[in-house]
C-alpha cells in the first residue's frame, strides 16, 4: 500500500477513534469542554429529555432546579447541552440586584463565551410566568437569546411576562442560597445586555472578574441530575 493511502487511511481511523471518545464521553454524562467551542455540533445541540433537573453548586450553597421541555422547548434544549458540557462550571454571578434577579452565564474562558456570545436562538412562547424562583433566558432583542440566564429573586411577572422572558426552569431547592449571593455590586461587573458595558468580561474573562471583582459568587459546577 501506498504512503499516500496509509496517510489516509491512518486520518480516517483517527477521526473514527475521536468520534467515538466524543460519544462515550456524552453517553457517560461528564462534561466534554472540547464541544463548547463547536456550536454547531451535534452533542451540542441534542433534545432534552421531557424533564430533568440540574444541580447548580455554588459559593453560596447548592441550588437545584426542575427543567421540563414542554415549557420552553428551543431554550431547554440550549440550557441542557451547556450544562452537560460544562459551560456553566466555574462562571461568575456577575449581576445581582438584590431581591430581583440573579444572572450568571458568560463562560469564564474568553474564547468559549464569545464562540456563543452571537449564538441566537428564536424566541420560546411563555408558558410559566416569571414568578420567584423562575429561570429565563436574558437577552436584549427579540430571537436573542444565547448562554445568559437569570433566576427570579421575587415576582417579576408584571415587568417580565409583557416581553418574551420565558422561563425554562424553576428552583426546588436552594432558593435561600439565591437570595444570599452577594449583590454588593449590582450592575458594576457587567451588567445586563441591554447595557452595553460586557465587552470587558467577554474578552478578560474569569481573571478580569477576579482582579476588579474579588467579592462576586461562582457556579462552581453545574450538572444534569436525571
Amino acid at each position: 500500500m501506498k504512503r499516500e493511502s496509509l496517510t489516509k487511511l491512518f486520518i480516517s481511523v483517527l477521526a473514527v477513534v475521536i468520534l467515538a471518545m466524543i460519544a462515550a464521553t456524552a453517553q457517560n454524562g461528564k462534561p466534554n469542554r472540547a464541544l463548547l467551542l463547536q456550536p454547531d455540533s451535534p452533542e451540542m445541540n441534542r433534545r432534552a429529555p421531557d424533564s430533568s433537573r440540574v444541580r447548580l453548586e455554588t459559593t453560596r450553597g447548592v441550588i437545584r432546579l426542575e427543567m421540563k421541555r414542554e415549557w420552553a422547548p428551543i431554550g431547554v434544549d440550549r440550557f441542557y447541552n451547556l450544562v452537560r458540557h460544562g459551560y456553566y462550571d466555574d462562571t461568575a454571578i456577575f449581576r445581582v440586584r438584590a431581591g430581583l434577579w440573579a444572572q450568571f452565564g458568560i463562560n469564564g474562558d474568553p474564547k468559549i463565551a464569545t464562540t456563543w456570545r452571537t449564538r441566537n436562538l428564536p424566541d420560546d412562547p411563555r408558558v410559566l410566568s416569571n414568578v420567584r424562583g423562575t429561570v429565563a433566558f436574558a437577552f436584549k432583542d427579540p430571537n436573542g437569546r444565547t448562554t445568559q440566564v437569570f433566576i427570579n429573586l421575587r415576582d417579576n411577572s408584571v415587568s417580565h411576562d409583557k416581553e418574551p422572558f420565558a422561563p425554562i426552569a424553576k428552583v426546588i431547592e436552594g432558593m435561600e442560597v439565591a437570595d444570599a449571593i452577594y449583590s454588593d455590586y449590582g450592575e458594576q461587573a457587567a451588567g445586563g445586555i441591554r447595557g452595553g458595558k460586557q465587552d470587558p468580561l467577554f474578552a478578560g474573562g474569569n481573571e478580569y472578574l477576579k482582579r476588579n471583582f474579588p467579592r462576586l459568587d461562582y457556579i462552581v459546577r453545574a450538572t444534569i441530575e436525571r
